[in-house]
């Protein structure tokens, strides 16, 4: 795994690799990067540019193997084990990514669900057991969850990702508003829809 890619060539990797697992079973399947690269609304100089980055070079005649390509980008940007993630805040919002990521194929594994609803509590919620929040620092370090994806209300983010750094979290993917501070080491990641709506309402204006 190399920890000195540009985060944003790894978000395209990852992007890469979900687009190439649809035709991974077709028998001695390749593809070119300008095909690549069109699917994804990118130049074929980037594309080859970030598979030069990880040691893969395409074949001028037929292109990159696919599932090779798949295997590249797996044993760069995974963990063999996979990682273990906790969902915190199972409201309406919470469940719906927790539906999508579980019928993803990825190593991402949704292993702990927190909230502080008590009827929610020492329940499964789509397989997954939910705990309370101030149970956090035991489940975490129990479960080796080194990652949280952030669906609480806006009013109390700031409070819970404080609770979740003391409990070992080493990564959050914040789906709230809020501006979160994070130390130094902890790989923050914001998904603002509301942000992302606007700016596409911004560029379509005639």
């Amino acid at each position: 795994m190399n920890t000195k890619l540009p985060p944003r060539t790894v978000e395209r990797l990852s992007k890469y690799r979900r687009l190439l697992d649809k035709y991974k079973d077709l028998e001695g399947a390749h593809i070119y990067s300008h095909k690549l690269a069109g699917l994804l609304n990118l130049t074929p100089e980037q594309v080859r540019r970030d598979l030069m980055l990880i040691g893969i070079t395409g074949n001028h005649r037929r292109g990159y193997n696919i599932k090779e390509l798949i295997g590249m980008i797996g044993n760069t940007i995974d963990r063999h084990e996979g990682q273990q993630v906790a969902l915190v805040g199972i409201g309406n919002l919470g469940r719906a990514v927790l539906g999508f990521i579980r019928k993803a194929e990825t190593r991402m594994n949704i292993v702990a669900a927190f909230d502080i609803d008590r009827s929610k509590i020492n329940t499964h919620i789509g397989n997954v057991p939910c705990f309370h929040l101030h149970d956090a620092r035991q489940v975490v370090r129990d479960k080796s969850i080194r990652i949280a994806i952030l669906t609480v209300p806006p009013e109390v983010a700031v409070a819970t990702t404080a609770m979740l750094l003391q409990s070992g979290i080493r990564g959050i993917l914040n789906f709230t508003s809020v501006h979160l501070d994070v130390p130094p080491g902890i790989y923050l990641k914001d998904y603002d829809i509301i942000t992302s709506l606007e700016e596409i309402g911004f560029f379509i204006q005639e």
